[in-house]
């Protein structure tokens, strides 16, 4: 099964990569990545200055990543002069380098790391203005390409890509993880970790498929890094078919533990086969025709049941309208039925068709 990706000159072994976060801080850690299936590296987000993190600093659940966590806490210098020629010396695979905040600091920074990038990825998360001035100072000093990561709080997304792609951005990185919030800790009848934090993992991932599935749409062709929400195969294929490119995972790996990055990676030819798929390349052309064709969603559609039903009543206790029955088959009542889809999405048999979009 081919899992590799090309995109913007570059050979990609397979979409899958690091998210920027502590599972990528140092050299160490960048040296796991190098030498695992992974199909690229990535940098922690990088700055002048390294960053004083509160600690503790993050905690988790089985579906969710809190974290008050910052940039990297190693000074710029460290990174420049003795992380990044190491692994520019071991390399294996693309790297990309993730870096922040402000327009002097990418005045200073992106020179520097310039010879150690294959691509960079700039952190906007705490970026309130001059978004087109930064990007433009990033642009005078380099050449590779730029992709601008977005978070979640932008309500004008679409806005948010237009004023970096004019300014000379090439891709688009979603979405950062999503906050501030607020978590209790119910054991200990505190605040967990701080009173802001930011949250990632699985909990995202639809907040992640939107922002992806909308800016495909708009921008066709500009290449898309997904991440946020990925920890299985099935997910790495659904953000491709939402429009990403290549995609990225982190606070999964920080529930699970960083094997799980190999675990997809050998998951994914199953997974490919499993939904008719012969390649990722198949999936990124393919979505042409499913996920983004025109759909007439004004139809009023029935639930249809197939041989698969065995009546296990699911559908019966759960439809809101009261609509379905059980005799010998299950009986829709066509004047009750609001054509909703929650049967067809929640049959653990895939038995009933036809409600929602094709």
């Amino acid at each position: 099964m081919d899992l590799s990706v090309k995109l913007l000159g570059l050979h990609f072994k397979n979409p899958l990569g690091p998210a920027a976060g502590p599972i990528v801080e140092g050299l160490e850690n960048m040296q796991f990545f190098n030498n695992n299936l992974c199909g690229y590296n990535v940098a922690k987000t990088i700055s002048v200055e390294g960053a004083i993190v509160p600690k503790p600093c993050i905690a988790g659940t089985t579906t969710t990543i809190y974290n008050c966590e910052l940039w990297s806490e190693l000074h710029s210098d460290e990174w420049i002069n003795e992380i990044l020629p190491t692994i520019h010396k071991e390399k294996k695979k693309p790297v990309i380098i993730s870096a922040g905040y402000q327009e002097e600091d990418f005045r200073y920074l992106i020179p520097k790391l310039d010879p150690f990038a294959d691509m960079f990825e700039i952190s906007t998360h705490y970026v309130k203005e001059n978004l087109a001035g930064i990007v433009k100072s990033i642009r005078e000093n380099t050449d590779k390409p730029i992709f601008m990561k977005l978070s979640p709080h932008v309500d004008d997304f679409l806005g948010f890509v237009k004023t970096v792609l004019d300014a000379g951005a090439t891709g688009i990185v979603a979405i950062n993880s999503l906050g501030p919030g607020t978590a209790i800790d119910l054991k200990k009848r505190s605040v967990l970790l701080a009173e802001q934090i930011w949250m990632s993992g699985p909990s995202i991932k639809p907040i992640a498929l939107h922002r992806i599935y909308n800016i495909r749409k708009a921008y066709p062709d500009i290449p898309i890094i997904g991440v946020g929400g990925i920890g299985k195969a099935e997910d790495v294929i659904e953000f491709i078919l939402a429009g990403a490119d290549l995609v990225q995972m982190l606070s999964s790996a920080l529930i699970k533990g960083r094997r799980l990055y190999d675990k997809i990676i050998k998951d994914l030819p199953a997974a490919l086969e499993k939904y008719g798929f012969s390649s990722i390349e198949e999936v990124r052309k393919i979505r042409k025709e499913t996920v983004f064709k025109d759909v007439d969603t004004a139809v009023d559609n029935y639930p249809s049941f197939n041989e698969k039903c065995n009546m296990c009543m699911l559908c019966v206790r759960i439809c809101p309208a009261g609509a379905l029955t059980a005799e010998e088959t299950i009986v829709v009542n066509k004047e009750k039925c609001i054509h909703c889809g929650l049967c067809e999405s929640r049959c653990p048999q895939d038995a009933i068709y036809g409600v929602l979009r094709r």
